[in-house]
């Protein structure tokens, strides 16, 4: 069989361990290699694709371990909603076809980069769907928030989202976030059950912040060590955090799509 891509034809299968997921992983083997394709034993920083095979949690999972690589990410869904999932099981020959063919694209998805400032130090996060600050144990928090160094607002209540245009149906959806297609440059703040009453006044609708603005947000003194980070789903806890920068990272990650596929279609079929 001739090669595929080029004289690259190597490609990742990462997969969780539910059983549908095993029995997709065997059968895109099989016809991958019939097809021309070499699939990786191991994880190959050097191939052309990674094919997730799974739901969403199983995607950004596969994505924050391999470190945010280059290599277009394209899923096949075995969970449940599966918004980042571009195939179906029972698309599979379809699905090689047009790898065979080129009937794709590969456009980038934006992250978001958050620097949360201890007392002590400052560390790092990078989020594909959203960094989430919230109150341990549902606690409610007061946080200032400032976009570019002009104080926006003091929001009391859960907590805020601070969510990427990809992210927007995650999260962000349930939350009562816009939906916001996922190739504008842009994050959107989210609040998370704000207080409205005649002690505290929170904006109750989301905010969209264009790529060249730094969101600010500093927890009053006595919640320091009452914040909870939460980047797509797995929580980091530090002590002391006075101050936290979030803003659309310089980091980017590439999602295959078929082009008989569109984010208009994708959204209908998923949620209407």
């Amino acid at each position: 069989m001739d090669s595929v891509k080029g004289e690259n034809n190597t490609v990742n299968i990462i997969h969780n361990n539910s059983d549908i997921s095993k029995k997709t992983v065997a059968l895109l083997e099989k016809k991958l290699t019939d097809n021309g394709f070499v699939v990786s034993e191991q994880y190959d920083y050097s191939a052309w694709l990674n094919i997730c095979v799974g739901g969403d949690g199983a995607f950004l999972q596969a994505v924050h371990k391999h470190n945010f690589p280059d290599i277009p990410f394209v899923g096949i869904n075995t969970g449940h909603l599966g918004f980042f999932q571009e195939v179906s099981p029972h698309e599979i020959d379809t699905f090689i076809k047009k790898l065979k063919s080129k009937d794709y694209k590969v456009e980038e998805i934006s992250l978001v980069e958050g620097i949360i400032c201890t007392r002590t130090s400052c560390i790092e996060l990078i989020g594909v769907n959203e960094i989430v600050i919230k109150g341990i144990e549902s606690k409610t928090i007061h946080l200032d928030i400032s976009i570019n160094d002009s104080f926006l607002q003091r929001l009391s209540g859960d907590g805020v989202i601070i969510s990427t245009p990809i992210g927007s149906t995650a999260y962000n959806y349930s939350a009562g976030g816009s939906i916001v297609y996922p190739y504008i440059k842009a994050l959107q703040i989210t609040p998370l059950a704000p207080i409205n009453s005649s002690v505290y006044r929170s904006l109750n609708s989301s905010v969209i912040v264009p790529r060249n603005m730094t969101i600010k947000i500093n927890p009053e003194y006595r919640f320091e060590n009452s914040i909870l980070i939460v980047v797509d789903g797995k929580q980091h806890k530090y002590d002391n955090i006075v101050e936290i920068n979030l803003k659309l990272s310089d980091m980017t990650i590439n999602m295959l799509t078929l082009k008989d596929k569109n984010f208009w279609t994708k959204l209908k079929d998923k949620f209407l």
